[in-house]
């Protein structure tokens, strides 16, 4: 489904996007969905296995940041990963034999939709090879002004930047680290129904969300099934049955393929690590701006 020259663009960028992937009757089914389970945040005091909470959130007045793993709690989102004109992208990049690690749904809100500070994918999971990758689809036009993924071309082929803090896994890139690179970063903007794609150590990142208008943005987490995860990487998986459990398409194997790339083991884990917004609040250092609690409120 990708041209030759797609192809080259993502191996030497780490990233690529596709526009209007998905119909606007698809894009509206998704939003609907998502409505739904947010609506489940009324009420909350705070975060669960399936809802994690703005800091500004309020029982009454509910704020979610992140929807965890949709595709287990909506089948709109299952479906949308096995979609062909999501998945064929990535079987181009990575091969026949593709496995979902996970999913997550980032609602950057208007006026107040959280960052997320630099960092690589691939510290948080790291594999036995590296055709990895994230699929991210645009449920909202995204622009300049309404906190867009930031990714730093052919950072994929540099290194594993540490993302630790006092020696504990924070999640997050010192901004002055050498060689990161910032003043490359370019913005991933699309219409709704897009989708992008990012190598799993391509440096990325996402600013707060300051405009009027809403930046939700669905993830789905995939690699080659001859990629196994090392230790430290999440998710964990209960057995084999789980694991093979979670194939997209093409044949489970039991031979992981090893290559030679760089890695990190993302140990050890802070206290408190229910989501990234939690895990980069142990960062020493912080490249976007935090809203004061006085303007979260306002």
């Amino acid at each position: 489904m990708l041209s030759a020259q797609q192809i080259e663009f993502y191996r030497e960028q780490g990233y690529l996007v596709l526009e209007r992937v998905l119909s606007p009757a698809e894009v509206e089914a998704a939003r609907t969905a998502l409505a739904e389970l947010t609506d489940r945040a009324r009420g909350l005091s705070e975060s669960n296995d399936d809802l994690d909470l703005e800091d500004s959130h309020r029982p009454d007045r509910p704020r979610v940041r992140r929807v965890k793993q949709p595709h287990r709690q909506s089948a709109v989102f299952d479906r949308l990963v096995r979609h062909e004109a999501i998945l064929g992208p990535v079987r181009d990049l990575l091969g026949p034999s593709l496995r979902l690690q996970g999913s997550k749904l980032n609602l950057k809100a208007a006026g107040f939709g959280a960052a997320v500070e630099w960092h690589q994918d691939w510290a948080f999971y790291p594999h036995t090879n590296d055709d990895v990758l994230a699929i991210g689809v645009m449920l909202d036009d995204v622009d300049l002004e309404n906190g867009p993924l930031l990714v730093v071309p052919g950072s994929h082929r540099g290194p594993v930047f540490d993302h630790h803090s006092d020696g504990v896994f924070c999640g997050a890139i010192a901004p002055d680290a050498p060689g990161l690179g910032l003043s490359q970063a370019v913005p991933l903007t699309a219409p709704a129904g897009s989708i992008s794609l990012h190598h799993a150590r391509t440096v990325h990142g996402s600013d707060l969300n300051r405009s009027g208008r809403d930046r939700r943005l669905l993830l789905f987490e995939v690699m080659a099934a001859d990629a196994w995860p090392l230790m430290g990487a999440a998710p964990a998986f209960a057995d084999l049955a789980d694991f093979d459990a979670r194939l997209l398409c093409g044949s489970p194997t039991l031979q992981p393929r090893l290559a030679e790339v760089p890695v990190r083991i993302p140990l050890p884990k802070p206290e408190q690590a229910g989501s990234i917004y939690q895990t980069q609040k142990k960062a020493g250092q912080r490249a976007f701006a935090v809203f004061q609690e006085a303007e979260e409120v306002a």
